[in-house]
């Protein structure tokens, strides 16, 4: 991975680990970038599992200091591992030694990752979405603030990838802040509120996954005379450029526009339209446009 400039680490880590407000609450900020991209580098650092080159950071907005405020936070970077000789309990309570947790909070976090029947089966017998499972309930222990996932999806099947969603959904209702690094568009679509997008130590975008995609809407027309409605659409302020396409005009906007508002005004144009649908550039077409280089 390129080395990253003081600058660079600066900007990614204060405008991921700002403070939370409680607006912030119950968001789903993901970390979005192709492999080798510094997603889980970027994590090991404010972390303190990676030592940094240059550039500094703070949590929650300077106000406590990176050992206390770890405190706060609860983490799964890389794969989960536990002694696969003890069983999910008593791994559990080896971690609430060494946080300094009650042990009442094991049953409490095994019965929350659906893992409570199978607490007293050993580390080695689980399947891998049971060991996934198992790994956020150790993350839960001390009831953080936050939570920081490093691709926790990987090598699931469907049904492990749904129960892993369906887990921190719950996580998240409870008011818990989850910082999800992926690679994996599917979780941006269907999870996350807010999402930043790395390449190469480098942050492209960062903001609303709505604002992602609505800022890219385009308009999909047809009519009898097609040369004359992109005529008439290529003076107009708000429209970006046109491409014709298998009979249909592309207008793309440099500002949004609502359909009937566009209706109107080409119907006064003395234009008719035999097909108007406004569409979207999807995320993945978006993720890519900006990763290309």
């Amino acid at each position: 991975m390129a080395k990253r400039s003081k600058a660079e680490l600066e900007e990614i880590e204060q405008r991921i680990f700002s403070a939370k407000t409680e607006q912030e609450k119950k968001w789903w900020k993901l970390i979005l970038g192709p492999n080798g991209s510094g997603k889980s580098t970027t994590l090991g650092i404010v972390l303190n599992v990676v030592n940094k080159t240059s550039g500094d950071f703070e949590w929650f907005g300077g106000k406590v200091a990176t050992h206390d405020a770890l405190k706060k936070v609860g983490a799964i970077i890389e794969r989960p591992n536990f002694y696969p000789y003890m069983t999910a309990k008593e791994n559990l309570e080896l971690v609430c030694k060494i946080k300094g947790t009650p042990f009442s909070k094991v049953d409490e976090k095994l019965e929350l990752v659906g893992l409570l029947e199978r607490k007293n089966d050993k580390f080695r017998t689980y399947s891998l979405g049971m060991k996934q499972r198992l790994a956020i309930a150790s993350a839960l222990l001390n009831d953080p603030e936050i939570l920081i996932l490093d691709e926790p999806t990987n090598g699931l099947d469907p049904q492990g990838i749904r129960q892993i969603r369906d887990i921190i959904k719950v996580i998240a209702s409870q008011g818990t802040t989850i910082l999800l690094a992926s690679h994996l568009l599917d979780e941006v679509e269907k999870v996350c509120s807010h999402v930043v997008v790395l390449r190469k130590g480098e942050m492209l975008y960062q903001g609303t996954v709505h604002n992602m995609i609505e800022n890219n809407s385009f308009f999909e027309l047809k009519s009898n005379d097609i040369l004359q409605l992109k005529t008439v659409l290529d003076e107009q302020s708000f429209v970006e450029n046109t491409i014709e396409e298998d009979g249909k005009l592309l207008v793309y906007l440099k500002q949004d526009i609502a359909a009937q508002d566009l209706n109107s005004y080409l119907f006064e144009q003395n234009i008719v339209l035999e097909h108007l649908v406004k569409r979207k550039n999807s995320l993945e077409e978006q993720f890519l446009e900006l990763t290309k280089n």
